[in-house]
């Protein structure tokens, strides 16, 4: 009988079987049994259903809640892009709009930690806001400082690190404040290496003037080692340095000089926070001809390519300057052309970073590049037609650079 009541149920299920439809031969018992089965039933698919709807729910609120953090963190990426902009233009406006919109603390410390990172801002005007000489900035600076660890370094190696956090001011004052804070941090970590932070200041100034005279191609007169220790007799509180100190500092220098931050905004030190265009593409290769995926940015005219997303250096810049485009077949899809239109066998002035680090000039008389799609190719045409400019600058520049180096080999 139970096997009959079951069949019954699943044939009703089949059928979606009204209560009309229950046998007439089962007895009052069963019938009210059968009727007890299919009202759990009925409570069963009630309960599925809102567990599904609950589900439902919960899905749709993940989802709004993931796109809305998504378009928070877009619209906080602008605002920390517009900030930097604006700090390299007005460093102090720069800050202050950070702090309007809750992307900066207004602390020494958090403002510090910014400018210690670097992230996209302009190493000269760095400079010019730490060197102001309100109390502020004055307690950024020694914030800023204070990140920087001298412990076990010697002096040059210490001006080497500092020196390329930011570009010295021209401004007298600003050099001085900043040095003063220089020799304190230093002798803070190196206690006992200097009788007094004047000694490590004044040393600190003498390395830097002994750097320009060694390797400015203008000063004819090199210093000796010699006149170096001369120079810096007395200093140690009236008492003299070692002069093996001395001595090695001097060939620390000699051997390698200072590399000081070039802010003149025609330089290779571009930032990537605010790109007029980048995605991946495929590059073909100037000697060896393959194909290979790189991560393009599209910026202040110029074109720089990455082996991944996360590389803070570019693999190759192309500046785009003089350079037309076209589009071009090939076995590849999509494909596009950078050249020089009126000498294409001419090299095209660019430069690339080897495996082992060196940077040396490009050798493509033209640069063929694959989008994966043929919007994307189209897109990308315009954007970089829309940044070539005829800039007679870069061509005066070129003749600079040619100038000084010739000075150098003479």
């Amino acid at each position: 009988r139970t096997l009959q009541i079951d069949t019954e149920i699943k044939s009703g299920e089949r059928g979606k079987m009204l209560p009309a439809q229950l046998p007439d031969d089962l007895t009052p018992e069963e019938q009210q049994e059968l009727e007890n089965i299919r009202r759990r039933k009925q409570e069963l698919q009630e309960d599925i259903q809102r567990l599904k709807d609950e589900i439902a729910e919960v899905t749709s609120e993940i989802e709004n809640l993931g796109s809305t953090e998504e378009r928070k963190n877009m619209q906080r990426n602008k605002q920390v892009a517009m900030g930097r902009k604006k700090f390299n233009m007005d460093p102090k406006k720069g800050i202050q709009f950070l702090i309007e919109n809750d992307l900066l603390k207004n602390t020494s410390d958090d403002i510090a930690q910014f400018l210690y990172k670097g992230e996209g801002l302009n190493k000269t005007a760095i400079g010019d806001y730490l060197g102001e000489r309100d109390d502020f900035n004055i307690q950024v600076l020694h914030a800023f400082v204070e990140l920087h660890e001298f412990t076990d370094l010697n002096l040059v190696q210490a001006l080497r690190q500092f020196l390329w956090s930011f570009r010295l001011p021209g401004e007298a004052q600003k050099i001085d404040r900043m040095m003063e804070a220089f020799a304190q941090r230093y002798c803070q970590c190196n206690p006992g290496v200097f009788q007094s932070t004047d000694t490590c200041y004044i040393l600190s100034f003498a390395i830097i003037m002994l750097n320009t005279s060694l390797h400015n191609p203008n000063v004819k007169d090199k210093p000796t080692v010699e006149r170096f220790i001369s120079m810096n007799r007395g200093i140690n509180d009236g008492g003299d340095l070692p002069e093996d100190l001395l001595r090695n500092l001097y060939d620390s220098i000699k051997n390698e000089p200072f590399k000081i931050p070039e802010d003149d905004g025609n330089d290779l030190t571009h930032t990537f926070f605010n790109p007029d265009r980048e995605g991946w593409l495929l590059k073909l290769g100037g000697r060896v001809k393959t194909w290979k995926r790189r991560w393009f940015i599209l910026t202040d005219n110029c074109l720089y390519y990455f082996e991944y997303t996360t590389d803070k250096e570019p693999r190759g810049i192309i500046p785009l300057e003089n350079l037309s485009i076209k589009e071009v077949e090939d076995k590849k899809p999509n494909c596009f052309e950078l050249f020089i239109p009126d000498n294409k066998d001419q090299v095209i002035k660019a430069c690339k970073t080897e495996a082992d680090g060196r940077v040396v000039e490009g050798n493509h008389t033209f640069y063929r590049i694959s989008a994966p799609t043929a919007e994307e190719k189209d897109e990308w045409m315009n954007s970089i037609k829309a940044a070539i400019s005829r800039d007679p600058f870069y061509e005066m520049l070129a003749a600079r650079k040619k100038k000084v180096s010739s000075m150098k080999r003479h």
